[in-house]
C-alpha cells in the first residue's frame, strides 16, 4: 500500500495511518473501506483492526503506522504522493503530535509533491493555524517555511452544501496549493458564486471530479460535470476529470466531451 499508485493524479501512495468513519454521503460507497475488508480477510497485518460497524467496518479502525513514516526518506526519484489514500490525516482520532510528525516527514522530503485530501475541514483549519502546531513541525524537520511548498492541500466534497463547508475552511488554511476533489460528484455543485467565489480570487488552485464506483454506485449527470469543467475554464483553474464510475472505476471511462481533462497546477511544472 505504498509504491505505485492506479489513481490517475498521482503517482504513489503512502499510508502512515490506515482506517476512517463515514462523516457524509460521499462515504457510502468508501473504497478504502471495502478495501480494507478484503485485507483484513486476506489476512493483512495492518488491517486486523475492526471499527464501528456502523461507520466503519472490518480492518478499517483508525489505526497509526508508525513503521510507515519513513517511507518517503527511501524514494529517492521525486513523485507525486498521495497523503493516506487510506484515511484521513486530520481525523479526531490521529493525536495532533502524529500530524505533525507526518508533515516533518513532508518537510524533510522538498523533492516529493505530497497530495492531502480531508473531510475534516474544521481541525485541518485549527492545527495548520496553530503557532504551536507550526512550531512542533519546524522542530521535527529543521525547516522554517510555512506553509509548506511540497504540500498540495485539498478537501474532498460531493454535493453543494459540502462544497460550501469545506472549501470555506480550506481557503482559510495557509497553503501553497488548494484543491478540491469532488468525487464522487452527487449533485450539482458551483464554486464560483457571490458569497464564496473559490476559483476567481485565486484560493484555489485545482478542481477534481469524478463519478462514483462499485456495487450500487449513483450515476454522475454529464450536465454536472461539464459545468464544473465551464466554470474552471473560464477562470483558468486547472481541472482533471478522472473517471464516469460505474461498477469498476474505469467502467464509464474518463472522455469529457470527446477528450480526457487532465490539467494540473502550475506547481506541478517543477516536479
Amino acid at each position: 500500500m505504498g509504491d505505485h499508485s492506479t489513481i490517475e493524479w498521482t503517482e504513489a501512495t503512502w499510508n502512515p495511518v490506515t482506517g476512517c468513519d463515514t462523516v457524509s454521503p460521499g462515504c457510502d460507497h468508501c473504497y478504502a473501506r471495502t478495501l480494507a475488508a478484503r485485507l483484513k480477510a486476506m489476512g493483512q497485518a495492518r488491517y486486523q483492526a475492526d471499527g464501528d460497524p456502523v461507520t466503519s467496518g472490518p480492518g478499517f479502525r483508525v489505526t497509526l503506522q508508525p513503521d510507515q513514516l519513513d517511507l518517503p526518506n527511501h524514494w529517492a526519484k521525486p513523485r507525486m504522493i498521495f497523503v493516506n489514500s487510506m484515511s484521513d490525516l486530520f481525523h479526531k482520532d490521529v493525536p495532533d503530535a502524529y500530524v505533525a510528525d507526518v508533515f516533518g516527514v513532508i518537510a524533510r522530503n522538498q523533492r516529493h509533491t505530497f497530495q492531502a485530501l480531508t473531510k475534516r475541514h474544521g481541525r485541518m483549519r485549527s492545527l495548520l493555524r496553530s503557532d504551536e502546531f507550526i512550531a512542533a513541525v519546524a522542530r521535527r524537520s529543521g525547516v522554517q517555511e510555512w506553509p509548506l511548498r511540497n504540500l498540495w492541500l485539498g478537501v474532498s466534497a460531493e454535493d453543494q452544501a459540502r462544497a460550501d463547508l469545506r472549501l470555506g475552511h480550506l481557503l482559510d488554511t495557509p497553503a501553497w496549493v488548494r484543491w478540491v476533489s469532488l468525487e464522487p460528484l452527487l449533485g450539482p455543485v458551483r464554486l464560483g458564486d457571490a458569497d464564496q467565489d473559490a476559483l476567481n480570487d485565486g484560493g484555489l488552485n485545482w478542481v477534481v471530479v469524478g463519478g462514483e464506483s462499485g456495487a450500487g454506485h449513483r450515476p454522475i449527470d454529464p450536465r454536472w460535470a461539464a459545468d464544473l469543467r465551464d466554470e474552471c475554464v473560464d477562470a483558468g483553474v486547472p481541472f482533471f476529470f478522472k473517471q464516469w464510475g460505474g461498477i469498476r472505476p474505469k467502467s464509464g471511462g474518463r472522455l469529457l466531451d470527446g477528450r480526457t481533462w487532465d490539467e494540473l497546477p502550475l506547481a506541478a511544472a517543477a516536479h
